[in-house]
């Protein structure tokens, strides 16, 4: 398994990944652009040359990051890659200067974060805007 930071972003790839891995239908989005435009960093999990696992790290331009679309194909499920992916990012995220690296997740992913990644609990708030 190779891990690759700020990886060339091919859209189809990615959003096929993405769909597989949140269980939707895939739409090809426009995943290098936004990427370039808004992360610090991403990172991206290969098997041979196939992407089958990816995260991507947004922040404040200060001390603040978050992770974004931690995303691993089901069929590479379990190996270590999610928590390798978010190790990097972490990586990388501190050494661009952050201070904080944050997390919204959904509770069945809670043992993923806080006892696989290291993250620990804090009160958030959410607000849907559509």
């Amino acid at each position: 398994m190779r891990f690759v930071v700020r990886f060339p972003v091919d859209d189809r790839a990615l959003s096929e990944l993405h769909a597989a891995a949140f269980e939707s239908e895939p739409s090809v989005q426009p995943w290098a652009e936004r990427l370039e435009r808004w992360a610090l960093t991403w990172v991206g999990a290969f098997s041979n040359d196939q992407l089958v696992g990816f995260v991507q790290v947004c922040w404040d331009g200060g001390a603040h990051a978050f992770v974004l679309d931690t995303a691993v194909h089901p069929e590479f499920g379990r190996q270590g890659i999610g928590q390798q992916l978010v190790a990097t990012a972490a990586a990388e995220a501190r050494d661009a200067g952050c201070e904080w690296l944050h997390v919204d997740f959904e509770p069945h992913l809670t043992a993923f974060y806080l006892e696989a990644c290291g993250f620990r609990p804090t009160d958030a708030g959410l607000l849907k805007l559509r």
